[in-house]
């Protein structure tokens, strides 16, 4: 009803909440006085989303020709305007969330600061609905949605010309609204009695009982009068207070799995809680309610999207501390009404990162050597997932359990049994990338980060956040190791046999030789192996060349033979030919004229290309370097790009071996025909044996 008496249609998809609306509509139209920023929060079960969600169909025009707009109040009615953009925050971390927002106004930025920067120096107004906020964040325990808030949330509600409304959690109203002028925010707590909607909530009720909208027919579902009956007995049980809307949903979902033992005029069977609606259905089914929440406890351990179904038994095994198996197999109507199926998405399939600080946030070059699929995530496309039917029921558990950390420790023994010889490629994908997440929730994961076959095979995103959830003090050094590669390998959402060869480069350069030489026996046929690593400040460009092994000092103590054209190459040594700034040590500065001259000036640091990295007492200017015609002649060539090299075998139809790709951006890169590929950055160079796939094409094997 609105102040002139006159009687309303109300949202069909919300069932009421015309109080909100209106002010949701207040908000969307600019209306004189009227909040720039709005907070949309209230406690879990109250309904946040569906309301979000029923006031962005308002805004969205193909949705907009779907309601019955006449009929409904028009002050809960914006104009048609164009639709606001509504970057979802399930899963994504702060940064990747903002690069989502950059990409959808065409930010041409590189650091966060700028994206910020930009978007306020737009001369339009930027309308922007962030839902879920309480969702954001590839793992729970790592408290993303806090951050999500502080370093986006809150400098986009600064910006004058930006218009925000977001969904999130009441603790976390005060990162987003601090600093704000007044007036400029407004508040909507769900749980305020100004806001509450009692008969929206009755209808709401009798909508699910409703036969048109799937339910059973029953005799208090086909009338009418005792449809809402029921559900005007079930709102006021409940209140409007918080998980209302929840507790409601639960409590018709249980009537209608086992209408045989509910009696509608008994109020005892009706719940005010979402804890209530669980116990009470317990009880009507002749359960234990301490067994229905047992049974419940792996899916309010879950991670991601939902736990695979062969999961529930031995987890719930773990979480009881007993067999669980003969009530899990009587209990399929017991849990019913509290959970629901799901397919994981395309965003767990394939997902990507976004770095804070990384330009190639937004998608650099993959190195996909050899065309490779992503195939790592195949097994998670088909299989059926269960997860509880609102994150309310799980936080009502959690608190329920004596000691959330132990129950996880043990669901992270029982996933570790679950690994097939601990062979982290035989592993379910569930296995494989929320391990993590349950051991940083137990206390438990740094013992776990020192397994090179995880740091392969999990997703990197949702290991990245779990480890960077972990005190630095308490990393080991392959986790730190990891961790100074997991941007790469988040950026790059490169397949496992890259990642590994990746992390191989990695150990090395951290002098981790033994988990390098894991890695080459957990993936037999790792893309490269690397020879050698160089620390070095400045280096600005890098070759191969060859030089005369006369050239070199005799280690007998006889003084060498002269043959300073090296044209004998049966004994010429292949050098790496690195030019760094004067002063580097074992470097020499190049003479005017020298053969080698044609490179940048400054000093020449001569090393063997097959190692060891220590530089060669010799004469720059006998190192001879190949023509573009002996180039050409190579089996091998690459391409090059800022930040990555690919390594080709020449013939009629050229054949991408491999390819590497850098944390920072190259400074040089050759390969040698024997297939040592030389780079370098600014930081330093390395030495690469590149290892081609097995032929396919007939073609000659590389040298």
């Amino acid at each position: 009803m609105t102040g002139t008496g006159q009687t309303h249609e109300p949202h069909p998809h919300i069932g009421g909440r015309a109080e909100v609306l209106r002010a949701l509509a207040a908000w969307r139209m600019e209306w004189p006085g009227s909040p720039r920023v709005v907070l949309l929060t209230g406690s879990p079960g109250t309904g946040r989303s569906w309301l979000l969600t029923g006031f962005l169909m308002l805004c969205e025009p193909e949705y907009r020709k779907r309601l019955p707009l006449d009929a409904m109040d028009p002050a809960t009615v914006p104009p048609e305007l164009p639709p606001p953009a509504v970057p979802g925050p399930a899963g994504l971390t702060a940064a990747q969330l903002l690069w989502v927002l950059a990409d959808h106004y065409g930010v041409q930025a590189t650091r966060t600061a700028d994206v910020f920067t930009e978007l306020g120096a737009r001369e339009e107004t930027l309308t922007i609905v962030v839902p879920d906020v309480d969702q954001a964040g590839p793992v729970r325990t790592a408290d993303e949605p806090r951050r999500l808030a502080g370093d986006v949330l809150r400098p986009l509600a600064a910006l004058p010309n930006v218009r925000l409304l977001a969904e999130l959690p009441r603790e976390l109203v005060d990162e987003v609204a601090a600093g704000l002028p007044p007036g400029a925010a407004q508040v909507i707590d769900l749980d305020e009695p100004r806001w509450a909607d009692p008969d929206g909530l009755a209808l709401q009720a009798e909508a699910q009982l409703d036969p048109l909208f799937g339910a059973p027919d029953l005799p208090f579902t086909t009338d009418p009068a005792a449809r809402r009956a029921l559900g005007r007995a079930l709102a006021e049980r409940t209140g409007a207070g918080a998980g209302s809307r929840l507790t409601v949903r639960l409590a018709v979902n249980s009537i209608l799995a086992h209408p045989q033992s509910f009696d509608p005029a008994d109020p005892a069977l009706l719940p005010a809680t979402v804890g209530e609606a669980l116990d009470l259905h317990a009880r009507r089914l002749g359960a234990d309610p301490a067994t229905l929440r047992l049974l419940l406890g792996p899916l309010a351990l879950a991670e991601g999207e939902g736990l695979p179904v062969q999961l529930l038994g031995p987890l719930a095994d773990a979480v009881a501390e007993t067999d669980m198996s003969a009530a899990l197999a009587d209990g399929m109507l017991l849990v019913a009404p509290f959970i629901e199926p799901v397919r994981p998405s395309e965003a767990e399939a394939t997902s990507e990162s976004a770095s804070p600080e990384d330009p190639a946030a937004r998608p650099a070059a993959r190195s996909d050597a050899n065309g490779e699929a992503e195939a790592d995530n195949v097994q998670a496309a088909d299989r059926p997932l269960l997860r509880l039917a609102h994150p309310a029921l799980a936080d009502e558990i959690r608190a329920w359990l004596p000691d959330v950390a132990a129950a996880q420790t043990r669901v992270a023994m029982a996933l570790l049994a679950e690994v097939p010889g601990q062979d982290w490629s035989q592993a379910d994908p569930y296995v494989r990338d929320h391990i993590a997440a349950h051991t940083l929730e137990a206390g438990l994961l740094p013992q776990l980060l020192t397994d090179p076959g995880l740091f392969t095979y999990a997703d990197p995103v949702l290991l990245r956040a779990a480890v960077e959830a972990v005190p630095s003090e308490a990393l080991a050094a392959p986790a730190r190791t990891y961790l100074r590669t997991a941007p790469l390998l988040t950026r790059t959402q490169v397949p496992a046999r890259v990642r590994a060869a990746l992390l191989e480069t990695a150990f090395t350069e951290d002098g981790l030789d033994q988990y390098a030489a894991a890695l080459h026996r957990i993936v037999p046929d790792l893309p490269w192996r690397t020879l050698w690593t160089l620390p070095l400040n400045g280096v600005s460009a890098a070759a191969i060349g060859r030089l005369p092994r006369t050239a070199l000092p005799a280690t007998d103590g006889t003084e060498p033979e002269n043959d300073p054209a090296g044209t004998d190459t049966d004994s010429a040594l292949p050098v790496a030919v690195l030019i760094v700034p004067p002063g580097t040590p074992g470097a020499r500065v190049l003479p005017a004229g020298g053969e080698a001259g044609d490179t940048p000036p400054g000093a020449v640091l001569l090393l063997p290309l097959d190692g060891p990295a220590a530089p060669l007492d010799a004469d720059p200017a006998l190192v001879r370097m190949p023509s573009e015609e002996e180039r050409a002649a190579t089996p091998l060539g690459i391409s090059r790009g800022g930040d990555y090299v690919r390594i080709w075998r020449r013939g009629p139809e050229q054949r991408l071996l491999t390819a590497y790709v850098s944390a920072t951006p190259l400074a040089g890169a050759d390969i040698h025909d024997s297939g040592v590929l030389l780079l370098a950055t600014e930081t330093g160079a390395k030495a690469l044996r590149v290892t081609p796939p097995p032929e396919t094409d007939g073609g000659p094997p590389v040298r």
